[in-house]
């Protein structure tokens, strides 16, 4: 089993930068791939980026490529997505997601954890 814990969202605007990070409780994060999913009001839960389990191999929704970037720590049990060249439309709430699947999710299904997510506000 893995708990996760998101921090780091806030209020920007558009054009500046944001670092979420998650936090995972758990002797079996090293072992599942990690993403990060989005949900804004009335719409449905987006991917937004995966990284698997060693760090070697991250995959973004065209959305987000270019302007964002997943990493993890396995050493400290964390991972990290760093969101630079914010859009209004990067407004949601973030939420980091673990699949026991290593690589290759991409839809909210295929993750088994989730965090109760963070907030991210990106005014124009």
């Amino acid at each position: 089993q893995v708990q996760l814990v998101e921090s780091g969202g806030g209020l920007v605007q558009a054009g500046g930068s944001l670092r979420l990070s998650c936090a995972a409780v758990g002797r079996t994060f090293s072992s599942i791939g990690m993403g990060w999913f989005r949900q804004a009001p009335g719409k449905e839960r987006e991917f937004v980026a995966t990284i698997n389990r060693s760090g070697g191999s991250t995959y973004y929704a065209d959305s987000v490529k270019g302007r964002f970037s997943i990493s993890r720590d396995n050493a400290k049990n964390t991972v990290d997505l760093q969101m630079n060249s914010l859009k209004p439309e990067d407004t949601a709430v973030y939420l980091c997601a673990g699949a026991r699947t290593s690589w290759g999710a991409r839809n909210a299904y295929e993750f088994d954890y989730w965090g109760q997510g963070t907030q991210v506000t990106v005014s124009s």
